[in-house]
């Protein structure tokens, strides 16, 4: 193809490299801007003005700058030539032009999205083709290391399932159980876990959740935490898909129920009805073997218990889980909350390392609650996680490059710095510390659960409040109904409602004129 690229004068060096890479016939044309994102169709088409009718006419397409804002359409309306737009960092470039038979691109949407978008796609196909693949499900589930959860198949041959926890479960009102449920299954939760008290006896509130859940989750598998005999009894009658857990000391007392009503069980290599629990790998092991036995011809799935860092050891732990995996043919259990609740680290990075380990080892179900802060969000990222494994597994390649990633604060590739040098006085910034009251009013800014509100006060007073879920939404609305008319009041504002979009991006807490973010401490 004979492609004409559109770049300014910082870029052009970098994506004439890119281009020389290229198959295609590509030719540069350098406009004289500093900088693409200055550029507009109007202003290209100013420029192809000056180039040769029969170059123009034997171009097969114009590639814009991505970081161009308005559509590019004009461009092929004035010109007779199809025009789209290329990717908003040059860096990318290359990806584009090697993608180019393979790819739809837009006048409209910058081409690295479209790429981004498109690999996606492609990578959540597969993993709904294969979940979807009804025969083969059955076929892979006649294999002793894949069970049924309720209608879900688990086991080392599909995805690892998430199985999220809500914690102290009997405390929850109504309402607050269902809310609970729905954000962990709309978060990517494949199973929804009804957390007990330890040391205390609820057996009489468990049929109620278990109904409430079932009814308002349909398919999604609901399990109970508890080794309370009593509790396990009252939830395998109430209809629970699963449960946690059985151990050496109260596997007697509801076998023979769970076998009678066929519910699988997670297992444990302790009896903690006689405090005791393994201090070696080995214990952990013969253990769990013991346990497995003794449960007969009943589905199991293996917790080898995964423990925090330096609780006892984490390395032991897994390597437990390794030697049991080797030497048994059932799933595993990952309890991946163990420790990154007992973790002072962003759980995003923890999550997806602790999701490849437990891919590796062949677990099954990564299980986790979210009870602090720094594990917000910890469902949705061992859903994605889990994805990105499945994913590199079936591909035989390392989880990079498959089209979903769990890249938050940094990207993926470093950005070359384009640097043109600029011949005017350097000021150098300064805060002023003057403060005037904006007579239109004055605004509380407030995130919750993803949404921004800001409300308008004048005289001390609260006037009308506006919410949306990012800065914009509502910075518009506020010029439009003429809620201010100071200048560093709009600059103040357009700043915190900045913040406060990145804080329900990332489910930071937002405080009004406090930094969002901690320095370091070293």
């Amino acid at each position: 193809m004979k492609i004409l690229i559109v770049t300014g004068k910082l870029a052009s060096k970098l994506v004439k490299k890119v281009s020389n890479q290229s198959d295609h016939d590509i030719n540069v044309y350098t406009v004289d801007t500093p900088i693409a994102a200055f550029l507009t169709p109007t202003k290209i088409i100013e420029e192809l003005e000056k180039l040769e009718d029969s170059f123009i006419e034997s171009l097969d397409m114009i590639i814009t700058p991505g970081l161009l804002r308005k559509d590019v359409s004009p461009i092929n309306d004035k010109k007779g030539i199809p025009t789209f737009k290329g990717p908003k960092d040059a860096a990318d470039l290359g990806v584009v032009l090697e993608m180019m038979e393979k790819l739809e691109l837009s006048p409209k949407i910058p081409a690295d999205k479209l790429i981004e978008d498109e690999l996606k796609r492609r990578a959540l196909e597969f993993i709904d083709n294969f979940e979807n693949d009804h025969k083969n499900v059955q076929k892979l589930l006649r294999k002793p290391e894949n069970i049924s959860v309720g209608k879900l198949p688990v086991g080392e041959d599909f995805p690892m399932r998430v199985l999220a926890e809500i914690a102290n479960a009997p405390l929850l009102s109504r309402e607050d159980l269902i809310k609970r449920a729905e954000y962990f299954v709309r978060n990517g939760a494949d199973m929804v876990d009804i957390g007990m008290m330890a040391g205390e006896n609820m057996a009489e509130s468990i049929p109620g959740m278990v109904k409430i859940l079932k009814e308002h989750l349909g398919n999604i598998p609901v399990s109970i935490d508890t080794l309370n005999p009593l509790e396990i009894e009252a939830a395998v009658e109430a209809g629970v898909d699963m449960v946690l857990s059985l151990d050496l000391g109260n596997y007697n007392e509801v076998l023979p129920l769970m076998e009678e009503k066929k519910i699988p069980a997670v297992i444990l290599p302790t009896d903690f009805s006689k405090n005791w629990t393994p201090k070696t790998v080995e214990e952990r092991v013969d253990a769990l073997e013991d346990l497995r036995k003794k449960c007969g011809n009943m589905e199991v799935i293996a917790d080898l218990i995964l423990d925090p860092i330096n609780s006892q050891s984490i390395v032991e732990s897994i390597i437990a889980c390794h030697e049991f995996k080797t030497r048994n043919r059932i799933p595993l259990f990952f309890g991946v909350g163990n420790v990154t609740e007992l973790l002072d680290v962003d759980s995003v990075g923890v999550n997806a390392l602790l999701s490849g380990i437990a891919m590796e080892l062949g677990a099954s179900i990564l299980f986790t609650p979210e009870e602090s802060g720094k594990t917000i969000g910890s469902v949705k990222e061992l859903s994605v996680s889990s994805d990105m494994m499945f994913l590199a597994k079936n591909r035989g390649s390392v989880p990079k490059d498959l089209g979903i990633n769990l890249l938050v604060l940094k990207d993926k590739r470093r950005r070359e710095t384009l640097s043109e040098e600029i011949d005017v006085p350097v000021v150098e910034g300064k805060i002023d510390p003057k403060f005037m009251q904006d007579p239109a009013g004055s605004f509380k800014i407030m995130v919750s659960e993803g949404v921004i509100t800001a409300v308008h006060y004048q005289d001390m007073q609260p006037k009308i409040a506006i919410t949306g879920k990012n800065a914009k939404e509502i910075y518009d609305e506020i010029l439009k109904r003429g809620l201010i008319s100071r200048m560093e009041h709009a600059t103040y504002l357009g700043s915190e409602l900045e913040k406060a979009e990145i804080a329900a991006k990332l489910n930071k807490n937002y405080v009004q004129d406090f930094p969002l973010f901690k320095k370091f401490n070293f």
